[in-house]
């Protein structure tokens, strides 16, 4: 429904504003990565071993995905509005239990319960697709996330200088704060805009095979599943290369963790500006190549002996953008593949984005020593985009195919 052209800001009897989809997706964001320059100090401060404390980030995914799964279908039964307010209320819960966590386990067992923030992203993402059609959707989208990368790119710098000011704990402290001004806010203004299905919970679950018997559906999920598969890999594994590998401490290695998300930005501008006029489909094939492009050249670099921070973070300003391109494109490819199931697809679509990105990032923890540098998350990142780039191909071929 174009209910654009119906909105007030802070009038929950309207559909939401733009800043406010902004804002909630902006901390999700932020809840994923503004504290990784702190793991070294905090696998001190737990005494732990530095691959456990890693696990907050895998964990936190595989917890997220698990939570999407069941986020859209209920979305879709009672509506946008409690569901964003109840995670709210949650993550401000699990917040708490994170700062006051006396063990690594106990730390890392309300780590997971922060993933319901994932309420955020997901609900953001519906209520776009509520309010407009396909190729407007990925285009605003798009607008959403690139209010966002900003976000990523600032949150690991904030979260390093934290660090080294006022301890790791700054980080949660400011993770409540601003879950507190962010209920605030969806309570003021986030009006509904999907209307409820009247299935019972079980028959809305029971909506999943028609999701899941369509190949569209699966194209666009795994195009984005695997394209942002490369970046998932990179906040596992970027924390170790940047401490161990190049010795930075957690401020420096803030201020360059954030280096894709300068690309991340410029993509989705350029999906905000162009999904309409080139079509999704395009979008998230450039998005794929930029991806494998960004990997390739800093494994390149690296072989030839001349890795630097400078080198390995530059490149992955490659990957981010190929992130701004793909993800907002397939989310609004897999969004309308069912629009009636809008929230259901946003929640396993994010589902298979976010699980893959957990085991990727296990992954890229495990295979990482001082004896290996960083070769094996380059590979492993290259290898991911390119075969996110094969998916993407195989959906063109498809539609082709079909005269779509």
């Amino acid at each position: 429904m174009p209910a654009e052209t119906h909105i007030r800001f802070l009038d929950r009897r309207h559909p939401p504003h733009i800043a406010t989809l902004i804002l909630m997706a902006g901390l999700s964001a932020l809840v994923m990565n503004i504290f990784l320059p702190s793991l070294p100090n905090m696998t001190e401060y737990f005494q732990t071993d530095y691959r456990l404390m890693q696990l907050s980030v895998a964990l936190y995914l595989a917890a997220s995905a698990v939570l999407q799964i069941l986020i859209g279908p209920i979305a879709d039964k009672v509506g946008r509005r409690p569901v964003a307010l109840w995670g709210m209320a949650l993550f401000m819960a699990a917040t708490l239990g994170c700062l006051f966590a006396p063990s690594a386990e106990i730390f890392l067992a309300f780590r997971m319960c922060q993933a319901v923030i994932v309420v955020c992203m997901v609900l953001s993402r519906a209520v776009v697709r509520d309010m407009y059609p396909q190729d407007q959707a990925a285009s605003m989208i798009g607008y959403v996330t690139m209010g966002i990368a900003v976000v990523p790119m600032i949150g690991p710098a904030i979260g390093g200088l934290l660090d080294e000011w006022f301890g790791w704990q700054a980080n949660f402290w400011l993770m409540l704060l601003l879950g507190v001004g962010t209920m605030a806010l969806i309570w003021a203004d986030l009006g509904e805009t999907g209307g409820k299905s009247g299935l019972s919970l079980a028959a809305q679950f029971a909506e999943y095979p028609e999701l899941l018997h369509s190949p569209r559906f699966w194209g666009y999920s795994m195009a984005s599943a695997l394209s942002s598969g490369a970046f998932f890999a990179y906040l596992g594994g970027a924390p170790f290369v940047g401490t161990e590998v190049f010795a930075m401490t957690p401020g420096m290695l803030g201020l360059f963790f954030g280096a894709p998300a300068i690309g991340y930005f410029l993509g989705n501008y350029l999906t905000g500006r162009f999904a309409v006029r080139f079509g999704i489909n395009r979008m998230v094939l450039w998005g794929c190549l930029f991806c494998s492009l960004g990997g390739l050249l800093s494994l390149l670099v690296m072989l030839a002996g001349a890795g630097s921070p400078i080198s390995f973070f530059g490149f992955m300003t490659f990957v981010g953008l190929g992130n701004g391109l793909s993800i907002p494109n397939a989310t609004a490819g897999m969004l309308s593949v069912r629009p009636h199931l809008a929230g259901t697809a946003a929640g396993l679509g994010g589902a298979m984005m976010l699980g893959g990105g957990a085991a990727l990032s296990a992954l890229a923890g495990a295979l990482l020593s001082p004896q290996t540098g960083a070769y094996p998350l380059l590979w492993l990142m290259l290898i991911t985009a390119l075969l996110g780039t094969v998916t993407i191909v195989l959906v063109i071929l498809r539609e082709r195919q079909l005269g779509l």
